[in-house]
């Protein structure tokens, strides 16, 4: 994760390459951390899209609606 100082860098390179099963188990904590982070951008995604909608097309949001159209008509 780009925290551990040098020496504790080098070593564990060193047990990546000398130990089969932990350099394996390495391996699949990085893939547990990608498929976690690919479903948090996920969820962010979904949520931000959510009051994306809520926004610009509840009547009770045109105003708001309306004065951001207004700035992005101008550019």
């Amino acid at each position: 994760m780009g925290t551990a100082s040098p020496d504790e860098t080098l070593l564990f390179e060193a047990r990546l390459m000398l130990d089969n099963q932990f350099a394996e188990k390495v391996m699949w904590q990085n893939k547990a951390y990608h498929i976690v982070k690919q479903y948090g951008r996920m969820k962010l995604k979904a949520e931000i899209e959510t009051v994306h909608q809520q926004l610009f097309t509840r009547p009770q949001h045109m105003g708001f609606s309306q004065k951001i159209r207004q700035l992005f008509s101008k550019l």
